[in-house]
Formats: structure tokens, sequence, C-alpha cells
């Protein structure tokens, strides 16, 4: 693999490693080996310790004196810590969105949501792609919510948050098809601009995702990851 943008290679080097961790190819724990990285993408190990700096901001990794980057570990206790903060980040931002959208700035968050209603309706579903695209949403609504500094707040946790929900709803679809209705609500008390529904939408999804990944790494640490969602039923509205 090789990078052109020499402007951003840092960025893109930190999505190369950072996908790697969302999807579990490197685990808690484990050491980012720089010479490794730098030699699979043909870039220089500065480069990698560049990105290794973003991923740090980001939560996904650690960095110690002399060992280098070992990527964050995942707890019960991470997990209610990041939905909480997460929770208000998200609300913050559909409200913003409701009270400045102009004619116009909805309909392409009308058709992402159409094309997240496909996706999640299909027999197969990727799972990694998915997660990804469901950021679409917030991407649509942050030059929406022309807040600079939540911006860049959104886009440091959403990695965690990434990494948290695919681990947690990769091997159930039904997580994804109500993260849709979730996110066809949200969309709908953003046009009528209802702040009030928004904070309820919002903090009912964020305290079931909580529920559904610290049952999920309560049952991990136990040995019995694959019946850990199960624990956290599905809202079926």
């Amino acid at each position: 693999m090789r990078f052109q943008a020499a402007e951003s290679l840092a960025e893109q080097i930190a999505q190369y490693i950072g996908q790697q961790i969302i999807t579990g190819a490197l685990a808690p724990k484990q050491r980012v080996q720089e010479l490794k990285v730098a030699g699979e993408l043909n870039v220089s190990r500065g480069s990698v310790r560049e990105a290794l700096l973003l991923l740090e901001r980001r939560h996904l990794v650690n960095i110690f004196a002399r060992r280098g980057a070992v990527v964050a570990d995942l707890t019960a206790s991470d997990a209610e810590s990041l939905y909480d903060m997460y929770a208000s980040l998200l609300a913050t931002l559909a409200r913003l969105t409701a009270q400045r959208w102009q004619p116009d700035e909805l309909a392409p968050l009308e058709a992402h949501l159409r094309h997240l209603e496909r996706l999640s309706s299909q027999v197969e579903i990727n799972a990694e792609q998915l997660v990804e695209e469901g950021f679409g949403l917030m991407d649509l609504c942050l030059p929406i919510a022309n807040n600079p500094f939540l911006t860049e707040t959104l886009q440091n946790f959403r990695f965690a948050v990434s990494r948290m929900y695919f681990l947690a709803t990769k091997d159930n679809p039904q997580e994804f098809r109500y993260s849709v209705r979730f996110f066809s609500g949200v969309v709908e008390a953003v046009r009528l601009r209802d702040p009030d529904t928004i904070n309820r939408l919002v903090s009912e999804f964020a305290q079931h995702q909580k529920q559904l990944l610290v049952s999920f790494l309560i049952a991990s640490e136990g040995g019995s990851s694959r019946s850990a969602w199960q624990s956290a039923p599905v809202p079926q509205a």
C-alpha cells in the first residue's frame, strides 16, 4: 500500500491502524509495531509516530515511554464513561442542527438515511460498512451546526465509539436495524425542530448501547462473549 497525499499522510496512516483496532485485528493491550506498519505502508517511522499521536488523542492507543504504542484496553467502566459523554455531544449536535437548518439542507440527510435503510435491509449485513456509513449522518450535520469545537470533539470520539459499537454488534444485525430506526427518528425530530424528542431519543439510544456493550465486556471477561448481546434486548421502536 502506498499513500500519495503527503500533507495528510499521518491521517491516512491513522485511519489504517484505527480500522484494524476497530475491527479487532489489533487486540486490546497489543503493541503497535512502528517498523512493521512502516514496512506495510511504505512510509517512514516518523510518519507512523505522528499517526499514533492522532490515535492516542482519539482514545484508541496509549503511548508509553520505552514501550511505544499499545492498543487501548476496553473495560465496562470505559464503555459507561464513553457513552455518557458521547450522548451529550450527539444530542447537542442534533439540537443545533434542528435550530439552524435552512431550506434544502435536510435533503442530503434524508437521502443518506434512505441509503442506511437499504443497507440494513440486506440479508447479509456488512458490519464494518454500516458502522462507518452511520457516521455519515453526523458528518452531514456538523456543517449545519457550525460549531468547530463540537466538530473536533466528535471527530475524536467517533473512533472509540466505532470500535465499541462494532465489537458489541457485529454478530447481531438486529442492532444495526435498531440504529437505523434511531437515526430515522432523530432526523424527523430535527426536521420538526423538536429538542425534547431529540433529547429523549439520544438518551434512550445511548443507554441501550451502553447496556449492550457493558454486558458484552463483562461476559467476554467471563468467557461467554457469544451470548453477551442477548442480555440487552433490541427495542422494537
